[in-house]
């Protein structure tokens, strides 16, 4: 593997984080969905990898609340996320106190400006 290339996967999943858009890789060889960015499919060791659009659901599968002093910005959510194409990914649930969010929650993914780069969190799929 290529460092190169390794970070012009990681750059291009965030170009398009920054366009507002939410994508991960699809392998063309043995179909199965592939995140954290790379540029060998982890299943099969194929290289033919396909950007597409998750369609943005999943479970958490994982969830914990980091503690804060108000002053510091209070407290927030972090969980590993399982997206409905079968990957796991980090992130935060948004939109409830960071202590509700249970394991098992269905949640939508949404990109959100972070100090200027697109960032990928998820709100409960009921507050829609």
């Amino acid at each position: 593997m290529n460092t190169q290339e390794q970070v012009g996967a990681e750059a291009r999943y965030q170009a398009a984080l920054n366009e507002g858009r939410f994508l991960i890789q699809r392998c063309e060889g043995c179909g199965r969905h592939v995140f954290y960015p790379r540029v060998v499919c982890p299943h099969c060791g194929g290289d033919s990898l396909a950007w597409v659009e998750p369609k943005g659901t999943g479970v958490v599968y994982s969830t914990t609340t980091v503690r804060r002093k108000p002053e510091a910005g209070g407290d927030y959510d972090v969980s590993l996320i399982d997206l409905d194409e079968g990957v796991r990914m980090m992130s935060r649930v948004e939109g409830i106190a960071p202590t509700e969010v249970k394991i098992g929650m269905r949640v939508r993914a949404k990109v959100i400006d972070n100090k200027g780069a697109g960032l990928v969190v998820f709100t409960p799929e009921e507050a829609r």
